[in-house]
């Protein structure tokens, strides 16, 4: 745990040197840190025995960022589409450790509580990208669509794992949505670069986080039901 603790303390190093970088204009310490930060993120989740397929979501979010570094619009339907396929193994993260899992029933949000969250992202979704729509650029109408599309099924996903895990897919939700403001060219907050950022980072850190903690949670479980039959006489 003493590695995993720098680990996480070096990202979050690296998370506030990007930041600082942002606020201060210093675009080539922003091109230079951005690329750190997945790996970084990675390398801790890597040392807590986080699965695979978390990692490859990192890696998927890392390739959309160093994308994202060129101003060509070519680069920016790349980046999105490797941000997308991220959201995809998120997915399925969730659905592995949000539901059934080692033969154990998980317990996400009571059915009426999901069942409002739903709707309350499917409203934010009709009413984002009609709102944007007559300002995007023609050619980037479909693909923002479909990936908000699948952006929402991922934020919603994740409040499959609790609180953490959902908090990350709402705030990975307001980036993109800042980026899709940029694109429209709508009025944007002072240095939307930084909120952007700050956003992302923090996104990707508590998705990763409560797949990590919802799968030792399942493990825990698991062993405690093994040794709970072993203990009991057949």
């Amino acid at each position: 745990m003493t590695l995993s603790r720098a680990l996480r303390t070096g990202f979050l190093a690296v998370c506030a040197a990007d930041l600082v970088a942002l606020l201060a204009g210093a675009d080539t310490a922003h091109t230079v840190l951005k690329p750190l930060l997945m790996p970084a993120l990675i390398a801790y989740v890597v040392t807590r025995g986080g699965p695979r397929l978390l990692c490859a979501a990192l890696l998927l979010g890392w390739g959309g960022d160093v994308l994202l570094l060129f101003d060509q619009d070519t680069a920016f339907l790349a980046g999105m589409g490797s941000f997308a396929a991220g959201h995809i193994c998120y997915l399925v993260l969730f659905k592995r450790y949000g539901l059934k899992k080692y033969g154990l029933k998980r317990y996400g949000a009571p059915r009426a509580r999901g069942a409002m969250l739903g709707a309350a992202y499917g409203v934010a979704l009709v009413t984002t990208v009609a709102a944007l729509w007559p300002d995007l650029p023609g050619d980037m109408r479909g693909p923002v669509a479909a990936y908000s599309v699948l952006l929402t099924c991922m934020a919603y996903g994740a409040s499959r794992l609790g609180a953490t895990a959902g908090v990350g897919g709402a705030l990975f939700l307001l980036s993109d949505s800042l980026i899709a403001m940029g694109v429209a060219d709508w009025p944007a907050l002072p240095r939307p670069d930084f909120w952007i950022m700050l956003t992302y980072v923090a996104a990707q850190y508590l998705l990763a986080q409560g797949v990590l903690d919802e799968r030792s949670r399942a493990q825990a479980a698991y062993r405690e039901e093994r040794a709970e039959t072993r203990r009991t006489p057949h």
